[in-house]
């Protein structure tokens, strides 16, 4: 590594607390679409998109062009202190193509975690229930309550003490680790008896298609039951969509595949942005307007920029098709990817949906030697599951066809080079 890099190494370590972890050791100068480059101009491919962020690609012209149009006329007023016409457009957007039964309203905010505090404070407010059930391998956020909520304790739980109370985890189901939908209800009924009195509980979440944990899709079984359980007490069912949201499984919204089990609040944030930070809540009009004012809010929440690059955002998804070509990339990976699977016994399983793909691996050391390889070759790639052997795949929708191409062969590559190991206490 040049005198430069190690210089600003150097520089972030003194400065930087050791608990913001950080993979990469090259600093990156500009960015367009899936390509980063670095202050050396060498170039990288990005299958991470800023951990789901960017489905739309980096610096998309449309969103660009909407935002420095917006710079212009004014960057903050606080809406709960001087209201603005495009937040309320762009929650009337979000509730037109959200799968809410019935009448919606929504609220802006700013993160992912933010989006999930509020959902559950509406959630309480409507009930006036304290309980919450989410999964094993969740992961929810970094704020007090969203670590409760997460269902993976290193590195997000350990060393900051008790969390807030009132938060139980059931089991999600994975076929590959042998937990059945069967096993999930069981284990919250296992809630119900031992823990807290379905009466008490005001609301059930889960990701439709877990992200951290490792791209686990709820099957259509345990959505509908969920949805009859909840249905039954009384209790209200919350889809975080933070990652799952906005093309990325082929449809605008994962929950968009359980018309039979739509739920009563969702979070979306992440891609709803295109890199600009904005999160929402959308539920069932009764539900929301439960809090009363003053209740939600936020100085930040639905910033004048970060809803100028949402409206774009959504009329790129629509008019570049990204569903369709979320569907049609990620289709082009799994078969990469089975072919690996034939061709190296280290593969475990292939699952997501759309462009929510993932490759699980026996080991974590072998997915980091993956993921170091094709590093080398300049195409970044994201690690997650709970043992943290599982590689994920989060490329822009928008990435160029012979780019994506490209990228493929050096995935290929990287595990063929992964083949040889016999030292890390795997089976090559």
């Amino acid at each position: 590594m040049d005198n430069q890099y190690s210089a600003l190494n150097a520089r972030k370590q003194q400065s930087t607390p050791r608990g913001v972890g950080v993979m990469c050791q090259w600093y990156v100068e500009r960015a367009e679409n899936a390509t980063l480059w670095d202050q050396e101009g060498r170039e990288f491919i990005d299958f991470a998109g800023g951990i789901a962020v960017l489905n739309t690609g980096h610096c998309h012209p449309k969103i660009m062009a909407a935002v420095t149009e917006q710079l212009g006329k004014f960057t903050h007023t606080a809406y709960q202190v001087v209201p603005y016409e495009s937040y309320i457009s762009l929650v009337e957007r979000l509730i037109e193509r959200a799968p809410i039964a019935g009448p919606a309203k929504a609220a802006l905010f700013t993160t992912g975690a933010e989006a999930v505090e509020n959902a559950i404070k509406i959630a309480r407010a409507a009930t006036k229930r304290h309980g919450v059930i989410t999964f094993s391998g969740a992961f929810h956020g970094r704020s007090f309550m969203t670590m409760a909520m997460t269902g993976k304790t290193a590195p997000y739980k350990r060393d900051f003490g008790v969390m807030p109370g009132g938060v139980f985890h059931a089991r999600y189901p994975v076929a590959i680790n042998n937990v059945s939908v069967d096993d999930a209800i069981e284990s919250l009924e296992e809630i119900f008896s031992a823990d807290i009195a379905a009466h008490d509980v005001a609301a059930i979440v889960l990701e439709p298609v877990q992200g951290e944990g490792g791209f686990n899709v709820a099957p259509q079984a345990l959505m509908i039951r969920l949805r009859q359980i909840c249905d039954e007490h009384g209790i209200l069912l919350i889809a975080d969509e933070v990652q799952t949201g906005f093309a990325r499984t082929g449809k605008l919204f994962a929950m968009d595949y359980h018309p039979e089990a739509k739920p009563d609040l969702m979070t979306m944030a992440k891609s709803l942005g295109g890199g600009f930070p904005i999160s929402a809540v959308v539920g069932r009009a009764e539900v929301m307007d439960a809090p009363a004012p003053g209740g939600l809010g936020g100085t930040y929440a639905g910033n004048p920029l970060a809803v100028a690059a949402a409206h774009a955002v959504l009329d790129v998804i629509e008019e570049e098709k990204l569903c369709e070509r979320a569907n049609k990339l990620g289709a082009e990976l799994v078969n990469v990817l089975e072919d690996l699977k034939d061709s190296h016994s280290f593969v475990r399983d292939i699952r997501g949906i759309g462009s929510m793909i993932a490759v699980e691996l026996d080991t974590a050391e072998r997915a980091k030697a993956i993921q170091d390889d094709a590093m080398s070759k300049n195409l970044i790639l994201l690690t997650c599951g709970k043992k943290a052997n599982v590689i994920r795949f989060l490329y822009p929708l928008t990435i160029p066809d012979a780019q994506f191409q490209a990228a493929l062969a050096i995935l290929k590559q990287s595990f063929d080079a992964t083949s040889a190991l016999k030292n890390m206490g795997v089976t090559a």
